[in-house]
């Protein structure tokens, strides 16, 4: 299946933190992703950019916290997670990019 502009917007940016680092130990890879994409839109788009297959998907929401900067309350922006389990033997090298 050839990349289109959909798959692109649907993942956003790898997710590069120490338990990402362990995930990738077990198959595992995870995305930042759009609010609105369903498991089988991630799905399809991490088999489109990465040329991979991808066995299951699990999502989560992260809900934005709220910051002081100079004595002014902001809050961070809520963000979509995908976590990606590719097929035995597959693997992405994110620090490559697209």
């Amino acid at each position: 299946m050839a990349a289109t502009a959909r798959h692109y917007d649907t993942i956003l940016a790898p997710v590069i933190t120490e338990k990402a680092t362990i995930l990738s130990e077990q198959n595992k890879v995870v995305f930042r992703v759009a609010d609105t994409a369903t498991k089988d839109e991630i799905a399809a788009a991490v088999e489109a950019l990465f040329k991979v297959t991808v066995t299951k998907v699990n999502t989560l929401n992260v809900k934005g916290k709220t910051k002081r900067f100079r004595g002014r309350i902001g809050r961070r922006s809520d963000v979509k997670k995908a976590i990606v389990t590719l097929a035995e033997g597959q693997s992405i090298d994110i620090t490559t990019g697209l």
